[in-house]
């Protein structure tokens, strides 16, 4: 996965529309390893080699992520690596790293960063090749049944939800998000993050569901905004850990899932309740 993004950045970076300039992408890069190292340290973890997660976490951020100033990539993803040292249960995360760090970032800097789905274009050849790199790892993690069931019932529930509720929108504006490359790297990548998503079958169709039922649900009542598809896997990352581990879950476990469901959906209203912003990202 680190080489796939790796690749994908340089695309995006050569054909594409990525904001921050390499000079920056690296310094992000370099702040990510050493701070990851510190981490290691501080929490007296086992020594890794190389830190891949962290820089993964970083990397999904830049391209999925547009701000004026770099060093908000850096607070954001430093939150993220924190967030996976701290809030865990049975030594297993919460949150996506990356997608802990892009929520945070509209909850702290709503007015200057932002979520986009036009960075790395809608190259038809991109799509084709992210597929083909993404399939080979989530036959090899067993989480392919996820972006399938995803696509499925985000197809199915905007028809349902918003298109037949709404005069104006027809359904090729739904088919057109399957065009962006990184909407493709959201379901792939972002959406099937085995450390924070069920390992069943069952679990992960109903994962899936819950994922595209809310983001659709939101758009349905305040209108399309890319930011809900993150918002929706940001509040049912939380309870996978809970859900694959049932029986180990104590009293005091149950409190603090309940403690971060209430933070959870303060920060989703938070951020609901800004105006939307709209982007038209030009070559």
């Amino acid at each position: 996965q680190f080489i796939n993004l790796l690749l994908l950045l340089l695309m995006g970076t050569w054909i594409s529309n990525v904001y921050l300039l390499w000079s920056e992408i690296f310094f992000i890069l370099l702040f990510t390893a050493l701070f990851e190292l510190f981490l290691i340290s501080l929490f007296k973890k086992k020594p890794i080699f190389f830190p891949f997660s962290a820089l993964i976490t970083a990397m999904g951020v830049v391209l999925m992520m547009a701000s004026t100033s770099w060093w908000m990539y850096m607070v954001v993803i430093a939150l993220g690596l924190i967030q996976k040292q701290i809030l865990q249960f049975n030594e297993q995360h919460f949150f996506n790293p990356s997608n802990f760090a892009l929520i945070l970032g509209l909850f702290l800097f709503y007015d200057e960063a932002h979520i986009v789905l036009g960075q790395l274009g809608d190259a038809f050849w991109l799509n084709g090749l992210l597929l083909v790199m993404a399939f080979f790892i989530l036959v090899r993690v067993n989480r392919w049944i996820i972006p399938l069931s995803f696509a499925f019932f985000y197809l199915l529930l905007q028809y349902l939800w918003v298109v037949s509720f709404d005069p104006v929108m027809i359904m090729e504006e739904i088919y057109y998000r399957f065009y962006s490359v990184s909407f493709i790297l959201f379901m792939v990548f972002m959406l099937t993050d085995p450390k924070t998503t069920p390992s069943k079958p069952y679990q992960q169709i109903i994962f899936s569901l819950l994922i595209a039922l809310f983001s659709v649900a939101l758009d349905h009542y305040n209108g399309f905004r890319v930011q809900h598809l993150f918002l929706a896997l940001f509040l049912f990352s939380l309870f996978v850990p809970f859900v694959t581990q049932w029986n180990k879950v104590t009293p005091r476990g149950w409190l603090m899932s309940f403690l971060l469901l209430l933070i959870a959906i303060t920060v989703i209203i938070n951020i609901e309740m800004k105006p939307p912003y709209y982007f038209t990202m030009d070559g």
